[in-house]
């Protein structure tokens, strides 16, 4: 079975740039654990670069998962005595749940 072609990386492409812009740029590869030739590669591709959360970020989105379940269970508590507190409940589930897709995106 012959071995698949490694494509070879041998061509230089220089751009100049403060010294803030590249350790800005070396801080954006490191959140998306890349090296900074292959974040700069992909930026200038305009491909999609993704971000790896931090521990802490992990915990806060589980904790906001925790909060919706939590706030849609005190919803159902409230369904016949205060229909209106269920509405009002409902509603701040839903946008924790509309804040949690947009770490999808």
């Amino acid at each position: 079975m012959p071995k698949p072609k490694v494509k070879i990386k041998s061509t230089y492409i220089k751009f100049r740039c403060s010294r803030f812009e590249k350790r800005l740029l070396q801080v954006k590869a490191k959140r998306a654990n890349m090296s900074l030739s292959s974040y700069c590669r992909m930026a200038a591709m305009d491909d999609k670069i993704v971000e790896r959360f931090t521990d802490e970020q992990i915990e806060i989105y589980k904790t906001l998962v925790q909060y919706h379940h939590n706030f849609k269970r005190i919803g159902n508590m409230f369904k016949k005595r205060n229909p209106k507190l269920q509405q009002v409940v409902y509603r701040l589930a839903e946008d924790i749940k509309a804040h949690l897709k947009s770490f999808k995106k």
